[in-house]
């Protein structure tokens, strides 16, 4: 693989000036609004306009885990690991229709609060500590070291330090800005992460073709894949039987075939997108219909994203099978090794993709974990120290609050990845994340569930949730096997590359799920009938314009042409 050009540094250099230059230009003509100081830096209140609500969304969500992660799923497994995007699309039509209203109506601008105003201060601390612990030890470090290993990849291993530390150092001016900044560049980022991903791609597919002597053609490269890798296009997996292959076994456990889509996959994405700060912080300073639309923008977007993440996954498969990536040392290094086959110039705006992808990442993410801090625990339980601060005073401390925690938090990401030492490599990126994610969303999405829609649930049961669907996702992860047996009517467990049976992942949180669904409405059910602090619904809250029906029926259509098409 060649290394990088004088061009590819120029390309790289006008995306740094045009992202920072446009941020310096937003955050001097918000200096100007009547906003408050630390409403526009937590949530860029009202300033932001559906599209750029959903390009954020999309930036955002976008990033290593994604290119790096999710195209080395796509170079072991193929498109079925396309589902976490796909049904991101649908979980965002649920999230726009049913989620929002209730958020904007009871003006809810963190998810701890809205843990608070539903069920109690206990609840909310609880899952703040939680959500910090996440943000900060599971989504900044594998960003983080997934994002330097593929840009070192091709600019030199050597390098792997120097990068975190860029990537670090860019994503916090970033977020410096506060969220209306994060907001706007994300535009532009997610405009160069789609520009650039998809001339990846293609340029990939022709790579594909003209190894395989059909000159350079990308829809022949499209159909070398079909050929060359049939089990690659099938969204649906197999149940591995006796006779199936560990390689098969290995894949069932990342992405277990039509089981996933009655568990694990929907928790995941409605969790992700609906009840998650880093996400809806987004579109909480909008009016309902601007956040509806950008929120579904996103969802249509989503649809795009496999083609540019998934598919170089492939082409890195069929290439190394046949002897033409002879040097891919394991599945996280699929994307880096497309991008080394890249001409001058193309390579660098390669390259400013995946930066772009990975900064509004991370930006994001900083700023959720500032937002979560600073006005979910530092303002509640360590403001007393600073009851002098009224007024703009007290704007600034909170703001000021809000980047030092910003700071730290990156800092710390830095130190535990600097060796690796929480072993991303190990797992898998991708597999990391939802992994780890997985121990708390069962009882997280279970709170806000029931929270949002059954006026009869109350904090204890909340509380007795939370613990419950953490406990019972460690069970099922670690203890159900060796307890119950490899057979059972909840699961069948499966042996792992290392020899031991396990539980495929989607499936442990989807009866973590159901049981705590089940523990908390049966505590519930011993209160009262109406929870004081229960939220008002009422039917005009859930009414749709006819533009936004137009834009739920467009994504179903499309989603449900292509299951016809690689169930």
């Amino acid at each position: 693989m060649s290394g990088i050009s004088t061009f590819d540094i120029l390309i790289f250099v006008i995306y740094f000036v045009m992202v920072a230059g446009y941020g310096y230009w937003v955050y001097n003509k918000k200096k100007k609004t009547s906003i408050t100081a630390s409403h526009d830096y937590f949530l860029a209140e009202g300033s932001l306009t559906w599209w750029a609500i959903g390009a954020s969304l999309i930036a955002s969500n976008i990033s290593a885990e994604q290119f790096i992660g999710m195209s080395g799923n796509g170079y072991f497994v193929g498109i079925a690991v396309a589902a976490y995007e796909w049904i991101a699309a649908l979980a965002l039509i649920i999230i726009a229709v049913w989620f929002m209203p209730v958020y904007l109506k009871n003006k809810i601008y963190t998810m701890p609060q809205f843990l608070k105003t539903r069920y109690n201060e206990s609840v909310s601390l609880i899952m703040a500590v939680f959500w910090l612990l996440l943000y900060v030890f599971v989504n900044l470090t594998s960003i983080l070291y997934l994002g330097a290993i593929a840009i070192s990849g091709l600019i030199g291993p050597e390098y792997l330090h120097i990068v975190m530390i860029g990537l670090a150092v860019f994503s916090l001016i970033i977020t410096l800005g506060g969220m209306k900044v994060i907001g706007y560049t994300d535009v532009i980022q997610v405009a160069v992460l789609i520009i650039g991903g998809f001339a990846t791609i293609y340029f990939a597919l022709t790579i594909v073709s003209e190894k395989f002597g059909l000159g350079r053609d990308a829809i022949a490269g499209f159909k070398t894949l079909m050929q060359q890798a049939p089990d690659h296009f099938h969204m649906i997996l197999q149940k591995p039987t006796a006779a199936s292959s560990q390689e098969d076994v290995n894949k069932y456990l990342i992405l277990p075939g039509i089981a996933m889509y009655f568990a694990g996959q929907w928790i995941v994405n409605l969790n992700y997108w609906g009840c998650n700060q880093y996400i809806t912080q987004r579109a909480l300073g909008a009016d309902l219909q601007t956040a509806r639309k950008g929120i579904l923008f996103a969802g249509f977007l989503k649809l795009l994203m496999p083609i540019i993440v998934m598919l170089p996954g492939i082409a890195a498969y069929v290439l190394h099978q046949n002897g033409h990536l002879p040097g891919l040392r394991g599945m996280d290094d699929a994307y880096s090794a497309i991008l080394g086959f890249l001409p001058s110039g193309l390579k660098g705006l390669a390259i400013a993709a995946l930066t772009a992808a990975i900064v509004a990442s991370l930006a994001g993410k900083l700023n959720s974990i500032a937002t979560i801090y600073t006005l979910d625990i530092h303002m509640k339980y360590f403001r007393k120290a600073q009851k002098e601060h009224t007024g703009e005073k007290a704007e600034s401390s909170m703001v000021w609050i809000g980047k030092l925690t910003a700071f730290i938090s990156i800092a710390i990401a830095v130190i535990f990845e600097w060796q690796d030492m929480l072993g991303i490599s190990s797992e898998g990126g991708f597999t990391f994340i939802q992994k780890y994610t997985g121990f708390i969303s069962p009882g997280v999405f279970a709170m806000f569930i029931l929270g949002m829609f059954w006026k009869r649930t109350t904090g204890t049961a909340a509380v007795a949730g939370l613990l419950t669907g953490f406990l019972l996702a460690i069970f099922f992860n670690s203890f159900a096997v060796p307890l119950l047996g490899n057979e059972t009517i909840l699961y069948t467990a499966f042996k792992n590359k290392d020899g031991i049976y396990e539980i495929p992942f989607l499936i442990n949180m989807g009866w973590a799920f159901f049981f705590t669904m089940a523990i908390m409405i049966g505590i519930s059910l011993g209160g009262p009938k109406v929870n004081p602090k229960a939220f008002e619904l009422d039917s005009e809250m859930f009414k749709l314009k006819p533009s936004i029906l137009i834009m739920i029926v467009a994504t179903i259509f499309i989603l449900a042409a292509i299951y016809v098409k690689f169930w």
